[in-house]
């Protein structure tokens, strides 16, 4: 699952991943975090997702890590927002008030950025990588964190044997594993939205659950 893809699928339009509202889920969520007004907040593999203007409604600062160009430039343009750009060593920043967008490698972006989020949102980041690379991207993003940050993160359970991701199934036992480092994992909601995901349905997947989990720093 290398840069490449993640472009093409951009490039040719194959998006399918990017929903055209707010994810209702952190509508319903996000409050119980009760994180102070003005707190930065990592929006990892953010691609053009209107969660992040939500977010900035909330009094949150913004901070999404994106690989895609294309998908940057059309978070701007379709939200009628002029981002000022900067460059440095970790990629293209993208500013427009309270919405920072660097556009580079999520594994290239430094301690010293990450430290300073004390709020993280993953609704498609971490199901979008095959296990082999969830590892190294958890202790990456999340061991860096502010050491008693707070968030949530939003994953798919289904047969992986079923069909072929992305967007991969990471089951509750895997996510635990995963964080149990540096966080305390609780999940807060599970359902089954298998009658909702033609594309699962044609697949032939027989189940299919979206759980909400928060996330908070233990370190």
């Amino acid at each position: 699952m290398d840069a490449d893809f993640w472009l093409e699928r951009w490039n040719e339009g194959r998006t399918h991943f990017h929903q055209d509202r707010v994810t209702p889920l952190l509508q319903k969520f996000w409050p119980t975090l009760s994180l102070p007004a003005g707190s930065q907040v990592l929006v990892p593999l953010c691609g053009k997702s209107l969660d992040m203007l939500w977010l900035a409604e909330q009094d949150m600062r913004v901070l999404g890590v994106e690989l895609s160009p294309l998908a940057v430039e059309q978070f701007f343009t379709d939200n009628g927002l002029q981002p000022t750009v900067r460059q440095t060593e970790q990629g293209t920043h993208y500013t427009a008030g309270n919405i920072e967008i660097i556009c580079g490698d999520m594994f290239k972006v430094r301690t010293e950025t990450l430290s300073a989020c004390a709020g993280v949102y993953d609704r498609a980041a971490l199901i979008a990588l095959p296990e082999s690379m969830r590892g190294a991207y958890v202790q990456h993003v999340y061991g860096q964190l502010a050491s008693q940050y707070r968030g949530l993160l939003i994953t798919l359970d289904y047969p992986q044997h079923e069909m072929e991701g992305p967007p991969f199934s990471v089951q509750e036992a895997e996510v635990q594993k995963l964080y149990a480092a540096h966080s305390a994992v609780a999940n807060l909601y599970q359902r089954d939205i298998l009658d909702k995901e033609p594309k699962f349905l044609r697949s032939g997947v027989t189940r299919l659950d979206t759980v909400v989990y928060r996330l908070e720093g233990s370190r």
